[in-house]
């Protein structure tokens, strides 16, 4: 059996890529996501890690492309998700996959004590369903990621990084 911290390390791009794709793909196509206000990107060089940090509402990913094209990963990203009427706002760590600073949408106020098991309920179900969300995303990703399919998305991100913003 592997140990734990060995698997770590092994596997830790996949979390990279994954978020790098996800990028790509809120970018690309239509999905519930969007990108929040901060995407970083990370490269290692000669065991020295570069970090570019892009904040801002309205940033645009240029220089991410640019980091991109250079090789680097993007390694942490803030997401909005949207459901119906509902938005949830949170930040994925590709390396560990947490999820950080998790907004889910405000449920109405408490009236009594009566109403305290219900409103756990529903947090937790508002909670539950961007994670699924998510790993439903990361489930579409992996199988692409084994599939001979990779190559040709792979193609299409290189052609999308290397697209004029």
């Amino acid at each position: 059996m592997i140990d734990v911290s060995i698997a770590y390390d092994r596997y830790k791009f996949l979390g990279h890529e994954f978020l790098t794709w996800l990028l790509f793909k809120i970018e690309e196509q239509e999905t519930d996501l969007e990108v929040g206000s901060k995407v970083v990107f990370e490269k290692t060089v000669d065991e020295a890690v570069e970090r570019i940090t892009i904040n801002g509402d309205e940033a645009g990913l240029e220089e991410g492309k640019l980091a991109l094209a250079k090789g680097s990963k993007v390694t942490e990203i803030e997401l909005v998700f949207r459901s119906g009427e509902y938005q949830w706002r949170f930040t994925i760590q590709g390396e560990s996959f947490n999820f950080k600073g998790l907004k889910a949408p405000s449920t109405e106020s408490l009236k009594n004590k009566d109403e305290y098991e219900g409103a756990i309920l529903e947090k937790h179900y508002l909670n539950t369903k961007v994670m699924d969300y998510i790993k439903s995303e990361y489930k579409e990703f992996l199988g692409l990621r084994i599939s001979d399919n990779w190559w040709g998305t792979a193609k299409n991100l290189s052609h999308w990084i290397s697209a004029k913003g």
